[in-house]
This record gives structure tokens, C-alpha cells and sequence, in this order.
């Protein structure tokens, strides 16, 4: 006969409570994205948090473009569900093994108590154990982060990035290098360089090689630095997350440009060039840029898998690898723009 202690039972409530709470937030991208937002306003020393509620705010926008202007007319429908499978689930699991981390770090703060053996019960890597220790004794924001940017890119590795569907279907196509030149290429953070500015900036990273988890990883660092680095910017980008409510459309930062409201359709006519610099031209329509609610609806997802992806000291090593990828401005974005929809021009020209 097994006795079950009042300190068991207690445990054992509290992983089934951390689960339940981060299923309700796990509805959706943008249910997520203000999950990261909400803990990072209660928790600004886990630093993590507010760069996953930028990505994730990036991830809905790379969903909504699959429904938006510029890749309806260059890839089909076949095409483009894969792409929003990739996405989606990538956003899911994502938060599905760090929600729960940070949980249980709010329960530890408010216990006053050591609570990282519940790690491997919520299902969380044993490499991220020692971090949360060292983060519990230290305070150090930077080292945490960093672990969890090398965690959270191992964790998607073979559960997405390497499946088969994801490498035959996704990667090895056509349709991927015009998504990567399309969409995925960029991540931005929007922000008011100056109070009497009419329109946000952008600062962010090019994205390149995304099979590569070392890429990735050095891309979320690079990231973090841009964030956190210049605290007069990072001030401004927190503006923007706390005052502009994430709905996974473009117009959420640059509703000059990009409407969430459809405009009557051109078919037959062509796609027309509508991009003036950083504006419209004049009497064109904005850019088609869909909520995230309008476009796609909320997916069932299959239980992750209990593997532990840990194998190799080397990615302990990983975690203290500086990374200094070039950075994105606003003019760059721009030329981003323009290139996007020369393309599409071009594409819909000859088909």
C-alpha cells in the first residue's frame, strides 16, 4: 500500500493547476502572446518573457500573411496550410513547455521556495533545471534567458523543424523559399523613436538558414540584445506592447500601410504597385492585413511528446556563445517591402 503525504498531494495540485492554466492560454497565438505580456508586467526580472511576447506578436503576423495581401497570389491553398501548420504548432509547443516554466517561477517566488523537481513532472527538459536554480540564487536575467532561447529552439527541433512532413513538404519546396522571401524572413520590433513621431519604427533581424538550430538560437539572442541592450528603446517597445493589444494584423503597428479590413477585389486586373516609399501612393488601397481571428480558427492540437531532447553537453556551451547578428531598421524594412511586392508583381505577371 502507497501512502500519499499532504507535501505530495500538495505537488501533484500544483502541476495539474499549471497545466490547466496554461491550456486555457494555449487556445490560440494571440491568447498566448498576451499570456507572455501579462507575466512579463508581474515579472520583469524573467527578461524571456516580454522577447517571447514580441516573437510570438511576429509568429501571428507570419500566420495572417498567409490569408493577407501579397502570398494568396503567389502560392495556393495546398501550399499555404502546411506553412500555418508550422507556425502554429512551433507557437504551441513553444509555449505548451515554457508557460509552465514560468509558473511554477512565479509559485517559487511567492513560496519563497526551491520547486525545480517539478520540472520533469510538467514535462520540462532536465537541461533547464540548473538554470532555474542558479536564477533563483543569482537574479541573473541574461543567463536564464539565454537558456531558455537554447531550450525552446531544441525543443521544436524534432517535434517540427526536423519531422518529415515539416523537411518534404515544407522546406524542400518552392513555396518555402517564396515564404522565406515573403514573410519569414524578418522578425521586428516596432517602438516611437521620438514622442512627435506619426509612425512606429522597426528594429529586428533578417532570418536565415530557420532549419538551423544554431541560426535560430543566435537569432534569438541577437534579439534579446536589441531588446534590452538600449533601455531608452526597450522603454518605447514595452510602450507598444502594453497600449497596441496584439490581433495578429500588420495594421497593429503600421496602419498606414496595412488595414485588417478587406478592400473590394481587383481580379482579372493585375496586381498594381501601392507602395511609395513608406507610404501609399496616392487613391491605392492599403494592404490587406487579416486579424489573426478572421483568418485562421483555432486548431486542436495532439499531445507533445515526453522526450527528453537533452543529449549533448555541447548545447551548456551554446547557452554562453555570444551572438551579434546584423540588425534591421525601418529603411530596411521598407526596402523589404518594396522587394515583397516587386515579387508579387512579377509572380502574378506570368501566371
Amino acid at each position: 500500500m502507497t501512502i500519499t503525504t499532504s507535501a505530495s498531494l500538495d505537488k501533484q495540485g500544483l502541476v495539474a493547476q499549471i497545466r490547466r492554466q496554461t491550456a486555457i492560454a494555449n487556445r490560440n497565438n494571440v491568447t498566448r502572446t498576451q499570456a507572455y505580456l501579462d507575466f512579463y508586467r508581474q515579472h520583469e526580472e524573467v527578461h524571456w518573457a516580454l522577447l517571447a511576447h514580441l516573437v510570438s506578436r511576429n509568429g501571428g503576423w507570419n500566420m495572417t500573411d498567409l490569408k493577407g495581401e501579397w502570398l494568396p497570389a503567389i502560392l495556393d491553398e495546398a501550399e499555404i496550410e502546411p506553412f500555418f501548420w508550422m507556425l502554429e504548432r512551433s507557437n504551441w509547443l513553444i509555449f505548451h513547455d515554457a508557460y509552465p516554466q514560468l509558473l511554477l517561477y512565479a509559485e517559487m517566488k511567492r513560496r519563497g521556495k526551491d520547486l525545480t523537481a517539478l520540472l520533469a513532472p510538467l514535462g520540462v527538459s532536465v537541461f533547464m533545471q540548473s538554470y532555474w536554480q542558479e536564477f533563483l540564487a543569482s537574479g541573473d536575467s541574461s543567463r536564464i534567458t539565454r537558456a531558455l532561447i537554447v531550450n525552446e529552439q531544441q525543443y521544436i527541433e524534432q517535434r517540427v523543424v526536423h519531422k518529415p512532413f515539416t523537411m518534404n513538404r515544407i522546406f524542400s519546396t518552392y513555396a518555402f523559399l517564396a515564404q522565406s522571401f515573403f514573410s519569414l524572413n524578418q522578425i521586428v520590433f516596432p517602438y516611437k523613436k521620438h514622442p512627435t513621431d506619426k509612425r512606429l519604427s522597426i528594429t529586428g533581424v533578417n532570418v536565415h538558414h530557420f532549419p538551423d538550430p544554431v541560426q535560430r538560437i543566435a537569432i534569438g539572442k541577437t534579439l534579446y540584445q536589441l531588446l534590452f541592450s538600449d533601455c531608452d528603446r526597450l522603454a518605447k517597445i514595452r510602450t507598444f506592447c502594453t497600449r497596441i493589444p496584439h490581433t495578429g494584423s500588420r495594421a497593429d503597428y503600421w496602419p498606414h500601410l496595412f488595414t485588417p479590413h478587406r478592400h473590394s477585389d481587383q481580379a482579372g486586373k493585375g496586381y498594381e504597385l501601392r507602395l511609395d516609399g513608406d507610404q501609399l501612393i496616392a487613391g491605392k488601397p492599403k494592404l490587406y492585413s487579416p486579424s489573426l481571428q478572421a483568418a485562421w480558427a483555432d486548431v486542436e492540437h495532439a499531445p507533445a511528446d515526453g522526450t527528453d531532447w537533452f543529449r549533448d553537453d555541447k548545447w551548456h556551451q551554446e547557452v554562453e556563445k555570444p551572438a551579434d547578428l546584423p540588425a534591421i531598421d525601418t529603411e530596411s524594412y521598407v526596402r523589404a517591402l518594396h522587394w515583397m511586392e516587386y515579387g508579387v508583381k512579377l509572380v502574378t505577371a506570368i501566371t
